[in-house]
């Protein structure tokens, strides 16, 4: 039996996303790390020393995303995701080999590099092969793969830091070492998988393009009705855009709708990095630690945090192509900013020294249900609007762009949040309760519902709707131009069957 054609884009689009489980694999991991005795006795780090560590593998992400964006339009989505998977094996390798703190650097400077490439290219490479219908639950499998990634961490990071003698460096060499094998896996076999055909058609391989859309969409038959009218808007879109825009990076400020959609995936991915998932992810231990959890303990409950974000990543994947991104988006930062205020107030009224064990269960639950919160709306859909909104030539630019905001606010997240949870404490939460509530306003007023739009439309859309969005009907701003493209093809079809 032959797969759906539904079927047939997910698991390419699953296979695609193991980059996002290198990416989340790494995330998880460097918290197990840092509080492994072997490592701190090998390498006598400090905490501005743990957070270079921390902060040189965004500093790398941040730059690979720049670097992918111009590497994606050249080379293709299939090459770059393999440059990706290359640079950060080496970046893996240096980092398990490590020998001083220089070594460790390096190590994650350059497998950020390779994130970088991979977590920008691979939700636009999603979007761009997929039906409408299941694009966000295709591109949620970056979200989704980072959970996945992130639980392994957490399991190999806490077996290792049990059951390893403190004084054995593969406490921390091994889970560092194992995430290389997955990016061999990707770089090696996604040549085997179908290019984009938005860019084999945006760079004049038009019959490739249509074969490639026929093998996605209809089991290899180009004259399916849907195949030749999505054939037809992504031809006539490519022609607008060669000759009337996105020639360069310029494009994106100076064109009034480019410019709308990267500055809201600019503020997206900035504002996912403020709701405070960096800052538990990367330093876990010392924030239990504030109110008198062990690094034994911590990392026992991180694997189970890992699980709740894991089915909270499933049910968006399952769900947002039916809830849409508008509204789960804002409704996730209020949740995000109800389990901050409470664990603000937890931190501040039972410090370690009171060791009052209802307060650390109560702690620990509202850690786990901001996970939930986070992890099954915004941390999605960070990765969803970006690789949709953006038409075919300034697609890889802008969504370049907005990664690099990511791992920008990343970047710095990881490098204050020690130095921070030192000096001030749990006043820290602070900043998370409001960017919480102010990103929920933000959405609120400014991003437009993007479900089910085709992407060929995006553009239209964007130039038509108002800024301000409530009080508006996405009917009244989007074209239909597909629709009415695919009924064309089924007259005609029908046409030549009475013929």
């Amino acid at each position: 039996m032959r797969l759906s054609p539904s079927w047939y884009q997910f698991l390419v689009g699953i296979f695609a996303s193991l980059g996002s489980f290198l990416y989340g694999y790494d995330l998880g991991v460097i918290a197990a790390v840092l509080v492994c005795q072997s490592f701190k006795s090998k390498f006598q780090a400090n905490e501005t020393e743990t957070g270079v560590v921390v902060a040189l593998f965004t500093a790398g992400a941040c730059i690979g995303a720049g670097l992918a964006g111009p590497g994606g339009d050249l080379l293709g989505r299939r090459r770059t995701i393999s440059l990706g998977c290359l640079i950060f094996t080496l970046g893996g390798c240096l980092q398990t080999a490590a020998k001083t703190l220089d070594y460790l650097y390096s190590g994650r400077l350059i497998a950020g590099l390779g994130v970088g490439f991979l977590t920008m290219m691979i939700p636009l490479y999603q979007a761009e092969i997929c039906h409408p219908k299941i694009r966000g639950r295709v591109t949620s499998l970056q979200q989704f793969m980072l959970g996945i990634g992130s639980l392994c961490a957490a399991s190999i990071g806490y077996g290792t830091y049990i059951n390893f003698a403190p004084t054995n460096n593969a406490q921390w060499q091994l889970p560092l070492g194992l995430q290389i094998a997955p990016a061999v896996l990707l770089g090696l076999l996604i040549s085997f998988f179908p290019e984009s055909p938005r860019w084999l058609i945006d760079h004049n391989r038009a019959e490739e393009g249509l074969r490639t859309l026929a093998n996605l969409h209809a089991h290899g038959d180009q004259n399916d009705a849907w195949v030749q009218a999505e054939f037809t808007q992504i031809q006539e879109t490519a022609t607008f855009e060669h000759e009337h825009e996105a020639k360069s990076y310029s494009e994106l400020f100076t064109n009034r709708a480019s410019f709308r959609r990267l500055f809201l995936c600019c503020a997206l991915q900035a504002s996912g990095q403020m709701t405070g998932v960096s800052a538990i992810q990367y330093y876990s231990p010392q924030i239990y630690g504030q109110i008198g959890i062990s690094n034994e303990d911590t990392l026992k409950y991180q694997t189970i945090n890992s699980i709740v974000a894991l089915v909270a990543q499933f049910l968006c994947m399952m769900y947002i192509d039916r809830f849409g991104r508008r509204w789960t988006l804002i409704c996730g930062n209020l949740g995000n900013m109800v389990t901050f205020i409470i664990a603000t107030v937890l931190l501040a009224k039972f410090p370690p020294t009171t060791n009052n064990n209802g307060a650390h269960w109560g702690f620990i639950i509202m850690t786990w249900l901001y996970n939930f919160s986070y992890s099954s709306t915004c941390g999605p859909l960070s990765w969803i609007i970006p690789a949709e909104v953006f038409d075919t030539r300034t697609r890889a630019k802008g969504v370049s762009i907005a990664t690099m905001m990511s791992f920008a606010f990343n970047t710095m997240i990881g490098q204050v949040t020690p130095i921070a949870m030192t000096n001030i404490g749990y006043r820290f939460y602070y900043l998370f309760v409001i960017c919480n509530f102010t990103n929920a306003v933000f959405f609120w007023l400014l991003l437009p519902e993007t479900k089910r739009v085709p992407l060929e439309e995006m553009n239209q859309m964007f130039t038509n709707a108002p800024w301000i969005v409530p009080g508006t009907r996405k009917q009244d701003y989007m074209s239909h131009d597909l629709e009415r493209k695919v009924e064309e093809q089924e007259v005609k079809q029908s046409a030549l069957h009475v013929e």
